[in-house]
């Protein structure tokens, strides 16, 4: 019996003043309902995992990403082939652009991740190092 192909994934921590940005998944979703997560989704055939990344957050949130950089992070669903970057730059105001995928979207401090309900608990290590390696940047369009 041969394992089934894994979902690729492809995921982007936007991080802001040393925030991190997470969408709340939508309560009628059938995978990971009721959590928080990274904005981001399905990487689609003959598309690489960066350029899911833009797509995806341009279609969820409105912005153009600028410069992502890759994320090692910690995944426990086998199932799951995940791509995640964090993004410090991009172009437009982060908005909820699909109150059907999401129904809320909010900058999270690294002390108030911890008592989140995550899609993947077994990341929050990872998200918090990435975090402090961001350190408090300017905002995107905004001067240092």
């Amino acid at each position: 019996m041969s394992t089934p192909e894994p979902h690729r994934v492809a995921a982007a921590l936007l991080v802001r003043d040393g925030q991190a940005l997470l969408a709340h998944r939508h309560p009628l979703r059938a995978y990971y309902p009721s959590c928080w997560d990274l904005v981001g989704g399905h990487v689609e055939v003959g598309e690489s995992p960066l350029e899911a990344l833009r797509r995806e957050c341009l279609e969820e949130l409105g912005v153009v990403v600028l410069d992502p950089q890759p994320l090692p992070l910690t995944v426990s669903d086998p199932g799951v082939e995940l791509h995640a970057y964090v993004v410090s730059s991009w172009s437009g105001e982060p908005r909820n652009a699909v109150p059907h995928e999401h129904d809320d979207l909010r900058w999270f401090a690294p002390d108030e991740l911890a008592d989140l309900d995550l899609a993947d608990p077994a990341a929050l290590p990872d998200l918090l190092a990435a975090l402090e390696g961001t350190g408090s940047q300017a905002p995107p369009d905004r001067p240092a």
